[in-house]
């Protein structure tokens, strides 16, 4: 579970949706739950793949980087810093070139050896 943490926000950070795509279940859910922006939830690969990459021009750069991983026996909770610079002035009021910083919490649930579950807490 750990390797496909690691793996999943090693794509994320490097903006390689199709590698992020490729360590999900066919059902995945993703939800993300953010106190300024409401909460997204989608399902199933190509929905995934659909907002990730809508996601990806409103990012100069992006980073998650792990700050720690507590394993269950199907899902684990991993504490996230995020950093992000817009490309372009969002509706959360943060313009392009600002630098954001957020801390959360993922959890993330696993089947069949893949990623089945992705909740972002922020």
């Amino acid at each position: 579970m750990e390797n496909l943490i690691r793996q999943y926000i090693d794509a994320y950070n490097k903006m390689d949706v199709p590698a992020m795509v490729a360590l999900l279940h066919d059902v995945i859910v993703f939800e993300n739950v953010s106190n300024t922006q409401g909460i997204t939830v989608t399902s199933g690969k190509a929905d995934f793949d659909a907002i990730a990459r809508q996601s990806l021009p409103l990012f100069r750069s992006r980073r998650q980087t792990i700050r720690s991983i507590t394993l269950g026996e199907r899902t684990a909770a991993v504490e996230i810093v995020y950093e992000a610079i817009p490309a372009i002035d969002l509706p959360t009021g943060l313009k392009a070139g600002e630098t954001m910083q957020l801390r959360g919490v993922t959890v993330f649930a696993f089947s069949d050896g893949k990623i089945a579950r992705i909740s972002d807490y922020s």
